[in-house]
């Protein structure tokens, strides 16, 4: 064994790591949108820690947040690859969240589904930069060492992340009171399957997305404008049948529904709500992205 894996360097590696997870975890979903791709990005960042000689490590979370950043990077730039041959929309895999995530204002709105599909429009390294430097509030300096380029350069990746996003991101902050109404009026729509309920609550350009992923039934492209969506959704739910049920659940930090026929999980639908009015609806049925929809997974700053 070597100097620096000796039993009690080990256990100290270990202890840094597991304090630091929920940290990472969050970094590598944020810069993914898939669960399954961070937890393999915290696989080989734990492998690559656990070589480490922590006597010459400084600053422990910075260092676990480089190595998760670089082996984020690397995974991100295949799952661009993959994503051009998905069928149909792709959204991020929804997480069932602890009620922390939505109290805390910033995390919620960095992970909601809205704005990961804004960051879906940024190339790998404007994302990495985003993240770190808006999310977690990384200094630039670190930033740079964490992505391998110029302090100077990554201020300007950060300058036009931040422009790019600034257009495209929900504009405003919703309380927790307004996002419980909104989920409620939606939920009893949907429960009575009234249309004019339905058209009450959604707002005049609102946008709905539905991932199946090619392995169960969806809309091939988004469904925009109150009327459209409120008749998909009539529609929709009246083909799941008598058994249907719908759980009000906090996704992403955000308001959402599970549908289940006859106990049977049947995909999960988030909102985003802005003005007292529901914008974005997301209808996640792929079954490979509802593996975290039973559990909470805990997710930190």
């Amino acid at each position: 064994m070597s100097a620096h894996t000796e039993p009690s360097d080990m256990d100290a590696a270990t202890e840094a790591f597991v304090a630091h997870r929920n940290l990472l975890f969050t970094v590598a979903y944020e810069m993914l949108g898939s669960a399954a791709d961070a937890e393999d990005v915290l696989q080989e960042t734990w492998l690559r820690w656990a070589g480490v000689d922590l006597g010459t490590v400084r600053d422990q979370r910075a260092y676990l947040v480089r190595i998760t950043t670089r082996q984020a990077l690397t995974r991100l730039r295949t799952l661009g690859r993959r994503k051009e041959s998905y069928v149909g929309p792709w959204l991020p895999e929804p997480l069932l969240t602890t009620p922390d995530v939505a109290e805390d204002v910033e995390l919620a709105d960095s992970v909601s589904m809205a704005m990961l599909l804004v960051m879906e429009t940024l190339t790998p390294t404007e994302r990495a930069v985003f993240v770190l430097r808006e999310v977690f509030d990384l200094p630039y300096d670190e930033i740079a060492e964490a992505i391998g380029k110029a302090t100077a350069t990554v201020r300007q990746i950060a300058h036009r992340a931040r422009s790019h996003v600034a257009a495209r991101r929900p504009r405003d902050v919703v309380s927790q009171a307004e996002t419980r109404a909104a989920l409620q009026a939606f939920q009893q729509a949907i429960d009575t399957g009234d249309l004019r309920n339905l058209l009450g609550i959604l707002a005049p350009d609102v946008v709905a997305l539905a991932d199946g992923g090619g392995l169960k039934r969806a809309v091939p492209r988004p469904v925009v404008g109150a009327y459209k969506v409120a008749r998909l959704l009539t529609l929709g739910l009246r083909k799941f049948g008598a058994g249907l049920s719908v759980e009000p659940v906090q996704i992403n930090g955000g308001p959402a529904l599970v549908l289940r026929r006859d106990g049977a999980t049947e995909g999960i639908l988030a909102l985003r709500v802005e003005n007292a009015l529901i914008t974005g609806l997301y209808f996640v049925r792929n079954p490979e992205k509802l593996s975290r929809i039973t559990h909470e997974t805990p997710l930190s700053r």
